[in-house]
């Protein structure tokens, strides 16, 4: 395996001490790897997990730079660190961001976007006491596509990693009645599909599908919260995990 082959394994696998042994070996760290720079293969992986800022962390320190500086400490989940830049530019709270997301759109995002998609709870939180608009509006595409709020990062991913930013956001008071006209979701990716008239509750749903991977209990229990946000009566949903795709999966 090449040392570019084993970083991007590493990256994968989020497996801090590879990704470090690869780069102490000699990979440089600002030269670009099939194209593309070695902080955005990382911040464009799929995967989600804790470790995923100290493994941005092992890149930065070794002269890595993200396209944009300031989602640093959202991405790092430093929540002293943003605390600190907001105090200094309050006008933080109103920066827009671009980043490929594997997943829900990051084109036209707040701080408060990424830190969803990303399932950073600190800093999630620290925005909302500093004052960051719960529900601030995505861009949207030439289609009037995205538009979406943090909100619909949550509901929707990988691994139902940001089901505590979701039920954060909820606790603040973030509308979950919002209709888009749709996201496409996965944009550029193998995976990415457009789904069309999309309401938080409807998002969460579409975690169904297989190319979502996401878990049938992980769906309907993230909808329940919803609907309970919004004051609806929900029933009590028998047969989850399907059973009907149970015994596929058995078979």
């Amino acid at each position: 395996m090449t040392p570019d082959d084993d970083i991007l394994v590493a990256f994968e696998l989020h497996a801090v001490d590879r990704i470090c042994a690869v780069l102490d070996n000699g990979l440089d760290v600002q030269v670009p790897v099939r194209g593309k720079s070695l902080v955005n293969w990382l911040t464009e992986m799929y995967t989600r997990s804790d470790r995923f800022p100290e493994c941005l962390r092992s890149l930065l320190e070794r002269g890595a730079e993200l396209d944009d500086p300031r989602v640093a400490s959202v991405l790092l989940d430093d929540a002293a660190s943003l605390a600190a830049a907001i105090r200094a530019n309050p006008s933080l709270l109103e920066h827009r961001t671009s980043m490929v997301s594997a997943f829900t759109p990051l084109v036209g995002a707040s701080l408060l976007h990424v830190a969803a998609e990303y399932g950073h709870l600190r800093v999630a939180r620290v925005l909302l006491e500093m004052g960051a608009e719960v529900d601030s509006r995505a861009a949207v595409d030439d289609f009037g596509l995205n538009g979406h709020t943090p909100l619909f990062h949550t509901v929707n991913s990988n691994g139902n990693r940001s089901e505590p930013v979701m039920h954060l956001l909820l606790d603040a008071g973030v509308r979950s009645d919002i209709r888009l006209l749709g996201i496409t979701w996965g944009k550029g990716f193998d995976w990415e599909t457009t789904c069309f008239d999309v309401t938080p509750v409807s998002y969460a749903q579409l975690g169904l599908p297989p190319q979502m991977a996401r878990s049938d209990r992980d769906v309907y229990a993230n909808a329940r919260s919803l609907l309970e946000a919004g004051g609806r009566r929900v029933p009590s949903l028998e047969n989850v995990p399907n059973r009907y795709l149970q015994k596929e999966n058995d078979a």
